[in-house]
């Protein structure tokens, strides 16, 4: 129990960790203020604000993660006509407005505030000690809300829709990149783990002891040239002629240190398949290595493709995963061993970058295409409409996540 919950914190954790840095890096160089970056839901356990105003908090439910961006969504700064607040002043220009009582500023001017304007003219007005007073307010001027939290005011420039188009795309689509860069790196671990990459040559890499293999005196290295007559130049040809024969004796002619000799092995039945305890050879190359770990993400990547394709053409729950389902591989890997763990961190980070590259509003993938939809337009949608794409699309999310969730409930406990 504690090694599956163990294992699930921080497999989860470590792929929404690499997700959200992604945004939060190219949000960063779009020049878009970014209010925070947190990692899971519900309320925070650590928080901590960096210079340039962005909160790093660490929340209660290890279940996903967000980077709020300044102009996204509700980002917006409100505050009632008559509301006291208390300003920091710097040469006559406002660096800090405090709106909470549980925060005191030392001499700062007390305000009775009636106007205001973060985003553009950047002023702040009201009454100050019975008279009327305008203050100039500084572009990275901080805002000290009613709970004590302090966040950063937002001009336009800052904000999101302010940002360039190519920074916008590239801000949504580093998500999933970092999830794809992350499933290649895992993938590549897993293959200096293993030693290298299994080839496809006719040479046995190793005998199982106990097999009719071992029995009938195959060794490492041997090169098998032919099974029954057929000539086997690769190790898929070997191992179909051999399966071929259920239950059989097979005859295979071997090549070893240069001489050339027959072997007879009877095939076992191991599952529902028929062997004979052999296993291919590697390639331990680096390069080989290397490459290894891309052509696995590449294939990984493949199976989720077909499986989108099957569950569109098929829809069916049980095709789906959420939280629990994803908890009870956690525990499956972890009881096989870390290269269970890092072979399902790598299939499940790819997995989320393509998954949330699917034009959904409120997912990436449909940001980029409202993204696109700004280019061809030469204008962004209105917040408006926006609003309510993503309302939508998060509606829909919300509504498949419970489904899904409830159906492997189902499949754990009940059935």
């Amino acid at each position: 129990m504690i090694q599956t919950l163990i294992t699930f914190i921080i497999v989860f954790g470590i792929i929404v960790v690499v997700h959200e840095y992604g945004h939060l890096f190219f949000a960063k160089r779009a020049g878009i203020l970014v209010r925070e970056f947190s990692i899971g839901m519900g309320p925070k356990i650590f928080a901590h604000q960096a210079k340039d105003g962005t909160f790093y908090s660490v929340r209660i439910l290890p279940l996903g993660g967000y980077v709020r961006m300044a102009g996204w969504g509700d980002d917006t700064t409100e505050i009632k006509k008559g509301t006291p607040a208390s300003l920091m002043l710097v040469e006559n220009q406002v660096v800090k407005i405090n709106l909470s009582d549980r925060v005191n500023l030392e001499n700062s001017v007390p305000m009775l505030v009636t106007e205001y304007d973060f985003e553009k003219a950047l002023f702040i007005e009201g009454e100050v000690f019975g008279e009327t007073r305008r203050y100039s307010v500084d572009h990275d001027a901080t805002i000290i809300e009613g709970d004590g939290t302090e966040i950063r005011i937002a001009p336009l420039d800052v904000q999101y829709q302010s940002a360039s188009v190519i920074g916008k795309v590239l801000t949504n689509f580093a998500g999933p990149l970092n999830n794809f860069i992350l499933g290649i790196i895992a993938f590549i671990i897993i293959t200096f783990m293993q030693g290298g990459v299994p080839s496809n040559t006719n040479e046995i890499g190793q005998v199982q002891p106990g097999t009719p293999a071992y029995t009938a005196g195959l060794q490492a290295k041997d090169k098998i040239q032919a099974v029954d007559g057929h000539k086997t130049a690769d190790w898929n040809e070997v191992a179909q002629r051999i399966s071929e024969n259920e239950g059989q004796t097979v005859t295979l002619d071997i090549e070893r240190e240069g001489t050339h000799k027959t072997v007879e092995v009877k095939t076992e039945k191991v599952e529902d398949r028929y062997l004979i305890g052999i296993t291919r050879s590697l390639k331990t190359g680096f390069v080989d290595k290397i490459t290894g770990g891309f052509t696995r993400a590449i294939d990984a990547a493949t199976l989720i493709f077909k499986a989108l394709g099957n569950l569109i053409s098929q829809p069916s729950l049980d095709k789906l995963g959420g939280p629990v389902a994803i908890y009870d591989l956690s525990g499956q890997a972890a009881r096989e061993g870390i290269t269970s763990v890092i072979a399902l961190l790598a299939m499940l980070s790819i997995n989320l970058g393509i998954v949330n590259l699917i034009p959904i509003p409120v997912l990436d993938g449909g940001k980029i295409v409202l993204n696109i939809i700004e280019a061809l337009r030469g204008k962004p949608l209105s917040q408006e409409k926006e609003g309510i794409l993503t309302l939508i699309g998060l509606v829909f999310m919300v509504l498949l996540m419970i489904a899904v969730t409830w159906n492997d409930i189902l499949r754990a406990f009940i059935r």
